[in-house]
């Protein structure tokens, strides 16, 4: 985007050298940044059509509309950014951000501190943006943001990108599920007899919960539930669930360490 310099390496954008190319990379590049930062004294009409000037795009009042409308900031469009809410001036950030239809779209965590409202129609946009070829460069700490969104994550601790890949293959190699049995009547521990199972008793002991690889193609729980009748352990409810986004996140990062981190999306 402009905005630092690197110390070594390159950027391609879309084929183009972000140095050498400047001008030809940052015109299909859109930045939504995370500070609100906008000029107070114009009106919101006025802002977004001069940053699409900015790239030297002809001027298309009936793209700038539509992108006010999908924004819910028509109703603003000749109120000045000064007298805008929070929610509002992030609006017209995107509004901004989109005015020159870039192919590239970077969101610094665009969702901290705005309302629900805001969030659906930002994600809803998104989504169209998406199907019409945009590729958006999402940072965020909602994970359940990405975990909906994003086709491929990236995930980066102490300043080094250490994964990056689909999102679909990153839950299946790095998930696992789980079994939960309700037993009807309680134990007092886990019989000797299925200690080969990685079982866990719940304090009540009316619940055992069984963790297996998704990846494998025998996942164990038909010799599971034979070894329970065997011992005589009957339940009255099953349930299965799989590794949020978040846990595999969060086992990411704090292994072999704990620093700080984010996530880095691509949708």
């Amino acid at each position: 985007c402009g905005m630092t310099n690197a110390t070594q390496g390159t950027v391609i954008a879309d084929g183009f050298d972000t140095v050498r190319d400047y001008r030809a990379a940052r015109s299909i590049i859109g930045l939504v940044p995370q500070e609100l930062h906008t000029d107070s004294f114009e009106t919101v009409w006025a802002t977004v059509s001069f940053s699409r000037g900015l790239f030297g795009k002809a001027p298309n009042p009936a793209y700038i509309e539509t992108i006010l409308k999908d924004l819910s900031l028509w109703d603003k469009k000749d109120s000045k950014i000064l007298a805008l809410s929070g929610g509002m001036k992030r609006r017209v950030l995107i509004a901004k951000a989109l005015s020159h239809e870039p192919k590239i779209l970077f969101l610094d965590e665009p969702s901290a501190g705005v309302d629900v409202e805001l969030r659906h129609d930002m994600w809803r946009m998104v989504r169209a943006l998406r199907e019409a070829g945009t590729t958006i460069i999402l940072t965020t700490h909602y994970i359940e943001e990405a975990e909906d969104m994003a086709d491929r994550i990236g995930v980066i601790r102490q300043g080094e990108l250490i994964v990056v890949e689909e999102k679909t293959t990153l839950m299946r190699q790095l998930g696992q599920k789980q079994l939960a049995l309700t037993l009807q009547q309680p134990l007092a521990v886990v019989p000797a007899a299925l200690a080969r199972w990685p079982l866990t008793l719940a304090a009540d002991g009316l619940t055992l919960t069984y963790s297996f690889d998704v990846q494998k193609d025998d996942t164990g729980i038909a010799e599971l539930l034979a070894a329970l009748g065997a011992e005589g352990i009957h339940f009255k409810d099953l349930r299965s669930s799989e590794s949020s986004l978040e846990e595999i996140f969060v086992g990411l990062v704090n292994a072999p360490q704990t620093p700080s981190a984010s996530i880095q999306v691509a949708a």
